[in-house]
């Protein structure tokens, strides 16, 4: 089912990459999930998922997107202004929420983050909740990117390290040029190599982890299999792991 929802902002952080406000009368979402949005394009509807970036409980939901120049809707997308329309699930789904992480003693006192491109999105909804900081002694975001141009809510992201000094470490990794203060390494090498870990100060282990793995189908296939090689399992409900994963295409 389709509502109409009214642009109410937009972000270019980039000639391509961009996020869009919308103001949408959508049923109560979970942090970590997908709406879809949808153009009758030559009679046809076109809809593609988008995770929700802001926290539940806004009357407005927030997408980032990047535009693909052979894209059916995209390019549509980072057309649209303030005050134009666009057609809104009316239902968020997804189960990369950390509803899906086992809540037990043995659970793991490290919450693991990593993200690419545009997929840090669910995991910017989650941390703009209480739950992250109220389960886990430490969380860490790993947020791996093309070029600095394509950090979006990095500013978000250094104001949560202010707000939680001691809790949160944000491991930025620019991989086509040098940015200052960031890795230069895809997700699966430095998680291969230890340079992650090394970086954070902290390994990862089943004991004490849990990783969350978000973005191109590539790193999350790599740094799954990496993880699984070092004893973590996948998280499923009928036999709870630690690895929670979602491909991003």
């Amino acid at each position: 089912m389709w509502i109409e929802g009214e642009v109410i902002e937009r972000i270019d952080w980039n000639d391509k990459l961009f996020s869009l406000k919308i103001k949408a009368d959508i049923e109560p979402f979970i942090a970590g999930q997908f709406i879809k949005l949808s153009q009758v394009i030559d009679d046809k509807r076109i809809g593609r998922a988008y995770s929700i970036v802001n926290a539940p409980g806004s009357d407005f939901i927030e997408v980032l997107a990047v535009s693909v120049a052979d894209g059916q809707l995209s390019p549509n997308l980072q057309q649209l202004n303030v005050g134009e329309v666009i057609d809104v699930s009316t239902k968020a789904t997804g189960f990369m929420t950390l509803d899906e992480i086992p809540a037990s003693s043995s659970e793991g006192k490290q919450l693991w983050l990593m993200a690419t491109g545009t997929a840090v999105g669910p995991f910017i909804s989650m941390l703009d909740t209480l739950e992250p900081w109220s389960r886990f002694e430490r969380v860490i975001l790993v947020y791996g990117v093309r070029e600095a141009k394509d950090l979006a809510y990095l500013e978000k992201l250094e104001q949560m390290k202010l707000q939680y000094p001691e809790q949160f470490k944000l491991v930025l990794s620019v991989t086509r040029e040098n940015f200052s203060g960031s890795m230069s390494c895809r997700i699966p090498a430095g998680l291969q190599s230890g340079e992650i870990e090394r970086y954070v100060g902290i390994s990862i282990s089943p004991e004490k982890s849990q990783v969350m793995l978000c973005g191109n189908p590539e790193m999350v296939r790599d740094a799954n299999n990496i993880l699984l090689e070092r004893g973590l399992t996948k998280n499923l409900r009928r036999a709870p792991g630690q690895i929670t994963q979602e491909k991003y295409w």
